[in-house]
């Protein structure tokens, strides 16, 4: 998997006290950060509005954090975190240093104030330095263990636990990997340059040192979605358009029913926040080459080559899932897979989907490709969405034949933050 680390030795560097940190130069940023107040209000006007007069820039502040309905962009890295402290003071430190760096990076400056000591690590690593912004976006969450872990409260935050930042449950066909799943943190860094993406999660890691270490990492390419009615529906690894039906930033009446938590959903730190679910999906694409075309367009539901429902002509045509063909059978099978992720077929519910490919060379046991689809969904409430969803496909939806879930993950995603805040400040104030 993209840069996985040796768990034992994070460990063991996550051990350095933050005096041994700081005192080495490594996370200068953090004492930056305490003293942001007002300063680096990049991407915004005096006004405090959003702007953005670089085409290639995304704008770091705002009422929901970006890289949920920005459309979405070609790359990604997603990472998450252990904390290897027991102080909130600096779990509070690091959020601050973290959006602080985002920010700036989002503008598409170093990570950091540049630092010329040929006696102190650099501010910033470098691999970015006369690249475009590329669109970046960071967007950082929490997991359930930030709160609670073995029933202990970590960090006097167990009372401001949302109710829908619960663990997921074991779902049907789980072949989880612990090592690929879970985490204290997230960061996804979304961009339309890998090494963009990749930059911006280097800088966050090292910032965390001594106070928490990657847990696990996924590098995607490839979009799966579609997230403004601008793009066009990219295809899957399996060759079949991805996202049709998904929901976009244009309809903000959906977003406001099915995405953003709302006053009185939970505790109020999370109103206009939202939660994101990632699932590592192997697709067992060999076997998948070898199916016929007609097995496989029944699989989905959909034709392979226009993307139209089985019962339409063109991709966006209405699925139709009463229409039977003359043999008295549905058109669209059973347990084709658009007919057990409609809409339709689980009461109305529907979820953001911002998931990409992703390739991570060959299995060791069998030589097969490991790659597949590294699914991200936003939504309001996971025990009400992707839960139920999840639980329907993983009974019967007939592309399990030819996919595995090996990791699984839920962060709460904390709403925007104003000039000069910082991402989790409602959480803590």
């Amino acid at each position: 998997m993209g840069l996985r680390k040796d768990k034992d030795t994070d460990r063991k560097r996550g051990q350095l006290t933050r005096r041994q940190v700081i005192g080495a130069g490594v996370t200068g940023g953090v004492g930056l950060a305490l003293g942001a107040g007002g300063g680096y209000a990049l991407g915004q006007d005096d006004s405090g509005s959003d702007t953005a007069a670089d085409t290639n820039l995304v704008a770091f502040h705002g009422v929901h954090q970006a890289g949920i309905v920005t459309p979405a962009q070609d790359r990604l890295h997603f990472a998450a975190f252990d904390l290897t402290t027991h102080s909130q003071a600096d779990v509070r430190d690091l959020l601050r240093t973290w959006s602080l760096a985002a920010e700036r990076m989002c503008a598409g400056l170093p990570a950091g104030p540049d630092n010329d000591s040929p006696q102190a690590p650099p501010d910033d690593t470098g691999e970015a330095a006369g690249l475009s912004a590329a669109h970046l976006t960071i967007t950082i969450g929490l997991g359930p263990s930030l709160f609670t872990k073995d029933g202990q409260d970590r960090f006097g935050l167990a009372s401001r636990q949302p109710a829908a930042l619960a663990p997921l449950p074991a779902l049907p066909g789980d072949q989880l990997d612990p090592n690929l799943s879970d985490g204290d943190l997230c960061v996804q860094a979304c961009a339309n340059d890998p090494q963009v993406a990749f930059h911006a999660v280097r800088n966050l890691t090292r910032m965390a040192l001594g106070v928490a270490v990657m847990r696990w990492s996924q590098l995607g390419f490839g979009r799966t979605s579609t997230t403004s009615s601008a793009q066009s529906t990219p295809r899957n690894l399996m060759g079949f358009r991805d996202g049709t039906n998904n929901i976009v930033a244009e309809d903000t009446a959906a977003l406001e029913k099915s995405v953003w938590v709302g006053a009185g959903d939970g505790p109020a730190w999370m109103t206009n926040g939202s939660y994101v679910v990632t699932r590592r999906i192997r697709m067992l694409i060999e076997a998948w080459d070898r199916d016929i075309l007609s097995d496989q367009e029944n699989t989905f539901g959909r034709r392979k080559a226009s993307g139209a429902p089985l019962t339409g002509v063109s991709e966006h045509d209405t699925v139709n899932l009463a229409a039977k063909g003359a043999d008295g059978l549905p058109v669209i099978p059973p347990r084709a897979h658009i007919r057990l992720a409609a809409p339709a077929t689980n009461d109305g519910v529907r979820i953001l989907r911002r998931g990409y490919s992703f390739t991570d060379g060959m299995d060791n046991e069998l030589g097969q490709l490991d790659a597949g689809l590294f699914f991200i969904a936003f939504q309001r409430d996971p025990r009400t969405q992707f839960v139920p969803i999840q639980r329907r496909l993983g009974q019967n939806d007939a592309l399990n034949e030819y996919i595995k879930h090996t990791g699984s993950a839920v962060f709460a995603v904390p709403p925007g933050t104003r000039r000069g805040g910082w991402v989790g400040e409602t959480l803590f104030s």
